[in-house]
């Protein structure tokens, strides 16, 4: 049987009465049909992918594809779940803003435990998953019901011709120093920001890019034994944010608006020095955003990595499992592949090397330590090869474990600190005034 993705995406017009629609009811009635409710086609697609690739696995998948733009993807699989029924979701995703809701918060009884669903556990060590990731999919009796395929470890991305305009140097090593890198405080942070001040430049673009490593390194979340708690590193976030607009050191914009952007391109109101984020914010915002696609175009070619103040990571997408499915198997090896499998077949390896579908995809930072830690052949010719790749293989699991909480501390990182070595000790020996050709 020829298997093909039914897939549905929802706008705030369809949620609600027609949340799912009635064709795709008597479609989700087949007991060959997986149900699965995502905010993004990542997962679909990825899911579609094991599916064409392995003409065994006798089932179809039924994509409920909503946005979370504007809130609605959380009623509406909440609706989903607690209506249950042949058209429920048999998997589906959650992303970190709202993942403990759904493995340790009020909707976590509708979650399998992976070890209901046959998943071998040994995987989770073997393959060297970052044990933040761990943690946020474990459910208060201590089972896991939900894994990433990402790996969302943050760093502190800048460009090195301001860099060596204002220090007199572009290499990552020295600005980790001069930002104070794995530090844990701001200090030298703002020390280094007031000397960009005084060359005409701005450190950041506006305090969204200060409030991602503060909210995501604090040690306690924002319930605590029932009651909101707000961690002092969240608390101290207004000073920080106070010092930084009073200063002059942003450009006082918001994130993910046209100012914001702007910034990628050099076209702000003072040039920006710097993001902080994981390997997705370069590959999917910074890249697309830099004003161009070869050197001397806009900002390309002009950005590097190094180590942030503070460890923290930024996004990711959990998969879960409706406990109330009745293809539990099927689901188990859909996630498997996605989550855990580090053979060259797995998702895992697929993704790191941008050949999920196809060779020359964009590469990125995985779950799997034990796909990161492998050197691989690298190209340096765009954008995600100089800048992206250098920083998934350093920045993985090197940045977090210094300042992270215990909890979400990574192991050790001797594979991406090696893999750094060689791919710093390749970079094209260029003349200084010629920064456009520098990565």
């Amino acid at each position: 049987m020829k298997k093909n993705t039914i897939s549905k995406v929802l706008s705030a017009a369809l949620v609600g009465s027609m949340l799912v629609a009635s064709s795709t009811a008597m479609v989700a009635a087949d007991d060959t049909v997986i149900n699965v409710y995502s905010f993004t086609d990542e997962v679909p697609n990825m899911l579609q992918k094991y599916v064409d690739e392995h003409p065994d696995f006798a089932y179809t998948i039924n994509s409920t594809i909503i946005s979370t733009t504007d809130g609605l993807y959380q009623p509406a699989l909440d609706q989903a779940l607690a209506t249950g029924g042949a058209d429920a979701p048999d998997l589906y995703c959650a992303e970190a803003a709202f993942v403990r809701k759904y493995t340790q918060g009020d909707a976590v009884g509708y979650a399998a435990t992976y070890e209901d669903l046959g998943i071998d556990l040994s995987q989770v060590e073997s393959s060297g998953i970052a044990p933040y990731s761990i943690e946020i999919g474990t459910n208060p009796d201590g089972n896991i019901v939900g894994l990433g395929y990402q790996a969302t470890g943050g760093a502190f991305i800048y460009r090195r011709s301001i860099a060596f305009n204002t220090f007199g140097t572009d290499k990552p090593e020295d600005i980790a120093e001069i930002i104070g890198a794995g530090s844990g405080e701001w200090d030298k942070f703002f020390e280094a920001a007031e000397t960009l001040k005084e060359k005409g430049y701005a450190i950041l673009s506006g305090d969204g890019d200060l409030w991602h490593p503060v909210e995501n390194s604090s040690e306690e979340g924002w319930i605590v034994d029932g009651k909101l708690h707000i961690d002092p590193k969240r608390e101290a976030f207004f000073d920080l944010s106070k010092q930084l607009k009073d200063s002059g050191y942003s450009n006082d914009t918001r994130d993910w608006q046209d100012a914001w952007f702007a910034d990628m391109k050099g076209e702000g109101e003072k040039e920006v020095f710097g993001f902080f984020g994981p390997a997705w914010l370069i590959n999917y915002t910074l890249a697309p955003n830099c004003g161009g696609t070869t050197e001397g175009e806009g900002t390309y070619g002009d950005w590097a990595v190094c180590e942030s103040p503070v460890g923290f990571f930024w996004g990711g997408t959990w998969l879960l499992a409706n406990k109330d499915s009745a293809k539990k198997e099927a689901v188990a090896e859909l996630i498997n592949w996605v989550t855990l499998d580090s053979s060259e077949d797995g998702l895992q390896h697929q993704w790191a090397n941008g050949s999920t579908y196809g060779e020359g995809g964009t590469k990125d930072v995985v779950a799997a330590e034990s796909i990161m830690t492998i050197t691989p052949k690298v190209t340096l010719h765009s954008l995600q090869a100089r800048t992206c790749l250098m920083y998934s293989y350093q920045l993985t699991n090197l940045q977090t474990a210094k300042t992270l909480p215990s909890t979400m501390r990574p192991s050790t990182a001797t594979g991406e600190i090696r893999f750094v070595s060689t791919l710093l000790a390749t970079r094209p020996k260029k003349k200084l005034s010629r920064l456009s050709n520098r990565w």
